[in-house]
């Protein structure tokens, strides 16, 4: 083995190693989401992820960074991404509240495929037949999960879809922004973004939490929030996204477990079987998209 390739190697694991947790984050953050929606609003929820973001990245990134955190070309696009972002995480913790933890995060990784087809109608960029084919399949996995007689029906069902295409639109502005902001930029203004938007209207949904687990709940999705975003911008930052593409999908099974472990839910073979389509295919194509350098691949951010 080549000087090179040993410096390269544990670069890559480290990456892999720092996306792995930082979905495992999100997968805990979702569950945690659901357990504490039987106590508290979706409202005050998204306020503790964002207002803990907020905080937590300006006390530890700013003194280091300082202007350079700040600065920014184009504020009106970061105000449009924090306002995008803020409006998924609510739709995201709505539809949690309706749907099993696994099935959702299944079907909020069908975002990429949203962003092939988006690319294909509105940025004429050329798809292949292959790519058509795994977007298809990718749908028809959806079509799985969210059957007459499943376990997600009605307009519950409708959340996670209109989520998943706001998201291929935030994250073809991500793309085009990412050619001139720094990611921790990025990172602080979405914080603080979401910080006052839910600040907004907290008065009106807030009431007194009921104990302090609660209380330690709703600190563990602002925590969880912020460090897996941290490690995401310490994977990519280490390690190609055609390596780092394919365990993004891990983030479905260790929703599936936390369905498993707090909720005690088990997919159906209909469920499951959609849930393993999805995956697939969404790996699959996102895998090629990382490859050919396109628009870049990311989780969908809870």
């Amino acid at each position: 083995m080549s000087d090179n390739s040993a410096r390269v190697a544990p670069s890559a694991l480290a990456g892999i190693l720092f996306l792995v947790t930082a979905v495992a984050c999100f997968a805990v953050l979702d569950t945690t989401v659901k357990y504490v929606g039987a106590t508290v609003s979706v409202v005050v929820s998204v306020w503790f992820r964002y207002a803990f973001q907020a905080v937590a990245v300006s006390a530890f990134m700013l003194p280091p960074q300082r202007r350079r955190l700040l600065r920014t070309a184009h504020p009106r696009f970061q105000a449009l991404r924090g306002v995008l972002l803020t409006a998924i995480s609510a739709l995201a913790f709505i539809s949690l509240q309706y749907m099993p933890v696994g099935a959702f995060t299944a079907i909020i990784m069908t975002a990429p495929l949203v962003v092939t087809l988006l690319a294909a109608v509105f940025l004429n960029e050329r798809v292949s037949a292959l790519r058509w084919m795994l977007v298809a399949g990718g749908f028809a996995g959806t079509l799985l999960i969210v059957r007459p007689g499943g376990a997600v029906l009605g307009w519950a069902s409708l959340l996670p879809l209109t989520l998943v295409v706001m998201y291929a639109w935030f994250q073809i502005l991500t793309s085009k922004m990412a050619r001139t902001e720094n990611p921790l930029t990025m990172h602080f203004y979405t914080g603080w973004v979401g910080a006052v938007l839910s600040s907004l209207v907290l008065p009106l949904f807030w009431t007194v939490l009921p104990d302090g687990k609660t209380l330690a709940l709703l600190i563990l999705i602002g925590l969880m929030g912020t460090v897996g975003h941290f490690l995401l911008i310490l994977a990519f930052a280490r390690t190609q996204a055609s390596t780092l593409t394919p365990f993004l999908y891990s983030q479905v099974g260790f929703a599936m477990l936390g369905d498993w472990l707090v909720f005690g839910h088990i997919p159906g073979a209909w469920e499951f079987g959609g849930i393993a389509l999805i995956v697939l295919c969404g790996a699959t194509a996102s895998w090629i998209t990382a490859r050919e350098k396109r628009l870049p691949v990311e989780v969908p951010e809870p």
